[in-house]
C-alpha cells in the first residue's frame, strides 16, 4: 500500500470522519474497505488502482445511495476489528454473511451467493472422487448429502487441505475435515492456489465465484471434486460489513442493492467479471 505525507494522510482522515449513527444520509462520506487481492472480487492492478466487480459494484451503489464514497485498500486478516474501530465504515470485500460474524457487526442484504467446492490437482490421487449429490445445503443435510460428505471425509484422511484464513472456509473445514485431513491456512488465496499447484497441499476449498478464471487459467491442472456447497457454517451469502451501530447505513446499502438487483444491474456486473450471474434473489 502507498504511504502518503502526513498532511495528506490527516485531511484525507477530516474529510472521510465517520458520519456517525444518526447521520447516514444523502450526502454523507462513506468510506470502504476492500482486500484488493480477492481476483474477481476485487484485486489491485499494475498501476495500484482497486478494480474488480465489488468495485464496480461499490460506484453504483454509492450512486443510488447519493453519497461520496472511498475504497480503501485493506488486508483480510483484522479486516472486522478494524471496522468495528472506525477505520472505515462498511466492508465490500467477498465477505460471507455468518452467525458468527453477525454477532460483532451487521449487514447489508446480500448481494451476492456462490457455491464453494474442493479442487484438487487433475493428474493426482484425488481427481477421481466423486460424488453422487451435485450440491449441499448445510444445516439440515438429507441422507443423500450426508453420504456425499463422508465420502469427502474418507478421500482426504490423511491429506492436506487449503483455505484463506479468517474465511469462512476455514470453519467449513475445522467442523467436517478436521478430524480426518490437515488444514492448512495461507494469508491470501492466491498462496492457497500456488501451494495446490506446487503440491504443498493436497486440496483447497474455496468459492466456485473465485475459482473459475483460476482454473480457466490452470487449464487441465486443477480439477473440482465433489457437490457444490452452501448455508450453514458458510454463510447466507454475500454483503456489505457495516458496524452495528450504523444499521441506517446498512439499511441504505441493502436498498441499493435491492435496486441494482431489480433493475439488472448486479447481473450485468456478474457476468461481466465472473461470466455467471451470481446476484442474490430473495
Amino acid at each position: 500500500m502507498r504511504m502518503f505525507p502526513a498532511i495528506m494522510a490527516v485531511a484525507a482522515i477530516a474529510f472521510f470522519a465517520p458520519a456517525g449513527a444518526a447521520d447516514w444520509k444523502e450526502g454523507a462520506k462513506v468510506r470502504i474497505a476492500t482486500e484488493g487481492a480477492y481476483p474477481p472480487w476485487n484485486d489491485t492492478d499494475a498501476s495500484g488502482k482497486l478494480v474488480g466487480f465489488e468495485i464496480d459494484l461499490a460506484a453504483d451503489l454509492c450512486r443510488r445511495m447519493k453519497v461520496t464514497c472511498r475504497m480503501i485498500p485493506r488486508a483480510w486478516e483484522g479486516i472486522i476489528p478494524a471496522l468495528r474501530a472506525g477505520e472505515f465504515d462498511a466492508i465490500m470485500s467477498g465477505m460471507a454473511i455468518t452467525g458468527k460474524r453477525k454477532k460483532l457487526i451487521t449487514y447489508s442484504r446480500p448481494f451476492a451467493a456462490s457455491p464453494h467446492v474442493f479442487v484438487v490437482r487433475a493428474g493426482g490421487p484425488l481427481a477421481g472422487v466423486s460424488t453422487k449429490a451435485a450440491s449441499v445445503t448445510l444445516g439440515s443435510l438429507d441422507a443423500g448429502e450426508k453420504a456425499a460428505i463422508e465420502t469427502l471425509r474418507r478421500a482426504f484422511a490423511g491429506k492436506k487441505i487449503g483455505a484463506q484464513a479468517g474465511t469462512v472456509f476455514v470453519n467449513f473445514l475445522r467442523i467436517h475435515m478436521a478430524d480426518r485431513a490437515g488444514i492448512r491456512t495461507f494469508k491470501y488465496q492466491g498462496d492457497v492456489d500456488a501451494a495446490l499447484l506446487a503440491g504443498r497441499v493436497d486440496a483447497l476449498f474455496a468459492q466456485t465465484s473465485y475459482l473459475k478464471p483460476v482454473l480457466d487459467k490452470a487449464k487441465e491442472k486443477l480439477k473440482v471434486v465433489g457437490p457444490g456447497f452452501t448455508g450453514g457454517s458458510l454463510g447466507e451469502g454475500i454483503g456489505v460489513g457495516i458496524r452495528k451501530e450504523d444499521r441506517a447505513l446498512a439499511d441504505m446499502f441493502s436498498k441499493a442493492i435491492t435496486a441494482a438487483i431489480e433493475e439488472g444491474t448486479l447481473s450485468r456486473l456478474s457476468l461481466k467479471w465472473f461470466g455467471f450471474d451470481l446476484s442474490a434473489k430473495e
